[in-house]
């Protein structure tokens, strides 16, 4: 048929096609990625090993880059809890991300002859590096609101304890007189 167009060999690397004809068939074998050889690839060419400027790929086994992740996470959680109202779970969470992202960001070397840490990666660990930073930042603001929570109800003790043990609403607005006048004290007071 002259209508009927032929295979571009290019784009012909479907790996689940039936070989060609008079070809024989092959046993499976995982790809191999494909280098430029003369490092006019995507992205303006350069090496691809992750360690040498390529990009960063995400290993479980490395405990360094699981540290960066797990700051990440459970910073984020952290200041979640620490915003919900529930401070001993982000005090938990932000003291955990602190350990592990300082950690991540000092990784050292498991023996003097192999570089361990985000260093070993190179300018490749960016990403680990991020996960890292933004873990201690949310930390910080994790341990910070479970802090000032912690402060709030020490400062405010005989408050809490009154409102708390009030039986009646009446008895509810009277431990308003223990409240100082001002931002805070507005913020807390029990309304009518």
């Amino acid at each position: 048929m002259p209508d009927r167009r032929q295979p571009d060999p290019s784009t012909d690397d479907n790996p689940f096609a039936a070989p060609p004809e008079g070809r024989p068939d092959q046993p499976w074998q995982p790809r191999q990625p494909q280098r430029p050889q003369d490092g006019g690839g995507p992205g303006g060419g350069g090496p691809t090993e992750p360690g040498e400027g390529g990009p960063a790929r995400w290993d479980p086994m490395d405990p360094v880059q699981r540290r960066a992740r797990y700051a990440l996470l459970a910073g984020m959680w952290g200041f979640f809890f620490g915003i919900f109202g529930i401070p001993s779970v982000g005090l938990l969470l932000g003291a955990l991300a602190m350990y592990w992202g300082i950690s991540a960001l000092r990784g050292r070397p498991a023996t003097d002859a192999n570089p361990g840490g985000l260093s070993a990666l190179g300018p490749a660990a960016r990403p680990q590096r991020a996960a890292a930073v933004s873990g201690l930042v949310t930390a910080s603001l994790a341990l910070l609101l479970a802090g000032s929570s912690y402060a709030l109800q020490l400062a405010y003790k005989d408050f809490f304890v009154c409102r708390d043990d009030a039986l009646t609403r009446t008895a509810e607005l009277q431990c308003n007189t223990l409240l100082p006048d001002n931002m805070v004290g507005k913020i807390l007071r029990v309304q009518r």
